[in-house]
């Protein structure tokens, strides 16, 4: 008998913008819409089971079964996923399946409508680290493709590390047939020498840590293999020699950015290039530096983001650029972004800027982040005022010539509302400017809370934070973006291209979110009682604005009718996914954090078509079993007040092993018992995951996911629909009855 063939992944179903295949990452409607097309005879049993126990001896359900069903069982408060049931007077088995089968049975809930009229510091920011990399941090490719990949997923902050063009791109299309040969020996020649360049700079404590793992085996051929088709000594000896150019007013004299310091290894800093013969303009190009991955030129990125930057959504695009050009490159870099995102990029607002403006009133732009520069007015202003009495500053005494800015003030001033600036402490006189942001690596976030704790939370209420993965996570694996999502970081930049836990909380944080996902409240500052004028983007409308504050986090959505409530029923528990919007509190006092008791339990009934962990497995060495976690910790307040166990993902527990080895396996109502009187839970900031893995010897393959916010995860009777392990629909889905109380 032929083994059953793993289905293939659906098309993408999208609210209001489509694209081929759906993939997780953070951002995009996840399994809202998704309908199970067929069930399978595993499942269709338990669908009987519940369907007897709500009717009555005529085999139907009256309208009062209905609704107490929906009340008292599913837990429904509004009427939108499950209208179709709602409003009938009789439900049949037929009508029963088709509801099951409907979006209405999803445990992922629905989002409501976002409030976007808040700072957007307010906002947890769907984001991407070195996004231009398609594999490890040390030799994969760069690729302006990568861009539109995370960009179609939902992600709203894009980073883009920029170097110095290199000359013999300019050469291969000015020089003439008869100097080809004399091209490609200078080509071998730089790439041999940052070859040596690079072995040089690697420490030998993670060289030793590289030669363990298959991508530092990889690496270390190419580093001792020198090009074939290199020079012999004597030609190198006449062709190694770089001229140097000035890049007009702005390089400050070559102190720039690609300028040598004294005393400096000049292998150490990329090498200033210069304009072809034929005056072609060398252009920057974007790559992960002193690494052996490829690069792809800077004007393809600026390409492919304008291409697809609001192709599934329209709010606003944050460009995080690392620059490591010279003046010169940096100029062109101004060039190309004013000529590639005309009409696009964010314009100065009118007026001081005391308070970020919402994402709502930045539709359709893009924001770039670059390292802060003050004017030239602003920079002398602040020289003539630094704090000593004037008569000493008049006193003729000798001062220290100051130093030319790395960052060029053209390229500067495109940083409107994200202005980088780096790190020192909390408490630099940058760290109260509006639009200023912090970049920290995850290691110094660690520093900075162990330090002050309260502190680092303030600041990231009122101003803008990211951080980013360790450089020593070579084989681009994530770090836990919850710890930082529970500092009020904004943005937490994970490698899209990775596929592990890190990337599955994402895509349970921003599912179905457009990529701004509001913060909880007691996370985010007072909403100023003015909105600022800013006046960024005066033709677009301005958003519904939500009302009905709640302390606990939650509002319902709107325009959406209630289902009538069986009498003697308790009020309905709060729509899932619900945020609360403005806070009326007295002048001068931030909104506290709601804390709840938690307690899950969930039964397991049957799966059907689960995707196989690796596309040529046999359905017949298939095991699978299904795990169930929870994500959640305290508060970093309660951190050092209480000897609290409870780690990330320690809440778990999982079924028995399937051993009918079938992609449609009957679990049999086992009852998974995730977690009992959890407390001090942020429904907001808590994840539950499903894993199916394949029991092996040694370590269990991934087959299929599914991760949900907790305040988004539906009770009731409902189906677990699955992304597979590359993050595609599967199609697979898992029948549960979920026990959710908060309390």
């Amino acid at each position: 008998m032929a083994e059953p063939t793993p289905p293939a992944p659906p098309q993408a179903i999208s609210k209001q913008f489509s694209q081929p295949i759906h993939q997780a990452g953070g951002g995009l409607p996840s399994f809202e819409d998704v309908k199970v097309k067929q069930i399978q005879p595993q499942v269709l049993p338990y669908l009987q089971k519940i369907f007897e126990n709500h009717a009555g001896p005529n085999k139907t359900w009256s309208k009062a079964d209905i609704i107490e069903f929906l009340h008292r069982v599913q837990a429904d408060r509004v009427t939108d996923p499950s209208g179709d049931i709602a409003t009938q007077d009789e439900l049949d088995f037929d009508g029963f399946i088709r509801y099951m089968s409907s979006s209405a049975a999803n445990v992922h809930g629905e989002l409501p409508d976002v409030d976007l009229t808040w700072p957007m510091n307010s906002y947890y920011i769907s984001s991407s680290h070195n996004t231009y990399l398609t594999g490890n941090q040390l030799s994969s490719d760069s690729n302006a493709d990568a861009y539109k990949a995370v960009l179609l997923r939902g992600c709203r902050c894009v980073e883009v590390d920029v170097w110095d063009g290199d000359e013999s791109d300019s050469e291969r299309s000015s020089v003439d047939s008869s100097s080809d040969e004399e091209a490609r020996e200078k080509r071998t020649i730089r790439k041999n020498s940052r070859k040596e360049k690079i072995a040089s700079k690697i420490p030998d404590s993670i060289t030793d840590r590289l030669d363990q793992t298959s991508i530092g085996r990889r690496l270390a051929s190419k580093l001792k293999s020198p090009d074939n088709t290199a020079p012999d000594a004597a030609t190198t000896t006449t062709t190694t020699t770089t001229t140097t150019i000035t890049a007009g007013a702005d390089n400050g004299a070559g102190a720039g950015a690609g300028a040598v310091a004294p005393g400096q290894d000049t292998l150490a800093t990329p090498l200033t290039k210069i304009p072809s013969p034929s005056g072609s303009i060398v252009e920057p190009r974007v790559l992960h530096g002193y690494t052996l991955t490829k690069e792809v030129s800077f004007r393809q990125v600026c390409e492919a983001i304008r291409k697809d930057a609001f192709t599934v959504t329209d709010l606003p695009l944050i460009v995080s650029l690392e620059v490591h050009c010279n003046h010169q490159q940096q100029g062109v870099m101004v060039d190309i972004m004013n000529e590639t995102w005309a009409g696009l990029l964010v314009e100065n607002p009118t007026g001081e800027t005391t308070a970020l403006p919402p994402p709502g009133d930045l539709r359709g732009k893009i924001l770039v982040k670059v390292k802060y520069v003050p004017p030239k007015k602003e920079a002398k202003a602040a020289d003539s005022s630094d704090g000593l009495p004037n008569d000493t500053q008049s006193s003729g005494a000798t001062t220290k010539a100051s130093k030319p800015p790395k960052i060029i003030e053209t390229l500067s001033a495109l940083g409107i509302f994200t202005r980088g600036v780096s790190f020192k402490s909390l408490t630099q006189p940058e760290a109260k400017m509006s639009t200023h942001i912090f970049s920290l690596s995850e290691s110094t976030v660690a520093d900075v809370h162990d330090e002050n704790a309260q502190a680092l939370f303030d600041h990231n209420r009122h101003y803008m934070m990211r951080t980013y993965p360790s450089g020593m996570r070579v084989t681009s694996s994530n770090l836990d973006p919850q710890v930082f999502w529970r500092k009020g970081i904004q943005i937490v930049a994970l490698n899209w291209q990775k596929w592990d836990e890190g990337m599955m909380l994402n895509e349970g944080m921003f599912a179905g979110s457009g990529g701004f996902v509001l913060k909880p409240v007691g996370y985010r500052g007072r909403k100023p009682i003015a909105a600022p004028a800013h006046d960024v983007n005066p033709a677009k409308e301005p958003p519904t604005t939500q009302s009905s504050p709640n302390l606990a986090g939650a509002t319902a959505s709107g325009n959406t009718a209630l289902a009538p409530a069986p009498e003697g029923a308790a009020p309905s528990a709060p729509s899932p996914g619900t945020t609360a919007s403005a806070v009326s509190l007295p002048l001068g006092t931030e909104p506290t954090i709601a804390h709840q008791t938690v307690d899950l339990k969930i039964t397991v009934f049957a799966a059907q078509n689960l995707p196989l962990p690796n596309s040529d497995d046999k359905v017949s060495g298939f095991r699978p079993y299904l795990k169930v976690e929870l994500h959640t910790e305290p508060p970093h307040v309660l951190l050092k007040q209480e000897n609290v166990k409870a780690k990330e993902g320690e809440y778990k527990a999982k079924t028995k092993v399937n051993k009918d080895k079938t992609i449609h396996p009957d679990f049999k109502g086992e009852v998974l018992s995730v977690a009992t009187k959890v407390k001090h839970v942020v429904p907001e900031l808590a994840f539950v995951r499903f894993l199916i893995k394949d029991d092996e010897i040694g370590r269990d393959d991934l087959a299929a996911w599914a991760c949900v916010r907790l305040d988004r995860l539906k009770s009731g009777y409902r189906w677990v629909h699955l992304f597979n392990r590359e993050g595609q629909v599967s199609g697979g889905a898992v029948l549960v009855f979920v026990e959710k109380v908060l309390s």
